[in-house]
């Protein structure tokens, strides 16, 4: 961390994004992921993985299985994480709405992150709503990072003004 940067120390049952390591851990958990939009439930699952990295909220990646793809559509938006490998993007249409590139998956993750591989992550701020065990997440700052901010973790977050050097 960098000297201009205070970290936030956690509470009881939080956790700092700058605990969390580089290169990016994954981990199981068993809370209740769901992903709400247009009003229509797009994925609810107790069987997510969550990806922790340094001045990053954790970013939920939920089995296809327990997602209904009928609303994903592929894109040909890719991009490349240094640490996950080249990932591939989804638009979601639902319920006359229509989010571009709201979604991604790694189909072929590099290897130490073959637990995302099946697995697909949203963006909450394209989502009308992301919930962990029934609480909100707003999106991390910037729209660049898909990490989902909960009242269990706090930052600095990167991804806002002056957070590119981070």
């Amino acid at each position: 961390m960098t000297n201009s940067i205070q970290r936030v120390a956690p509470g009881p049952g939080q956790e700092s994004v700058w605990d969390y390591p580089r290169p990016p851990r994954v981990e199981a958990i068993t809370r209740r992921i769901q992903v709400i939009f247009s009003g229509i439930t797009l994925a609810d699952t107790t069987r997510a993985v969550r990806v922790l990295e340094t001045s990053q909220a954790p970013v939920y990646y939920i089995p296809l299985e327990d997602v209904q793809r009928q609303y994903l559509e592929t894109s040909q938006q890719t991009t490349m994480c240094e640490w996950k490998g080249q990932a591939s993007y989804y638009s979601v249409a639902a319920g006359g709405q229509r989010a571009t590139n709201a979604a991604w998956t790694y189909r072929t993750p590099t290897p130490g992150y073959e637990a995302i591989r099946d697995h697909v992550a949203f963006y909450p701020q394209q989502m009308e709503q992301c919930l962990v065990d029934g609480e909100a997440a707003t999106p991390m700052p910037g729209g660049f990072y898909g990490g989902w901010v909960t009242r269990a973790v706090v930052g600095p977050f990167k991804g806002g003004p002056g957070t590119q050097g981070w």
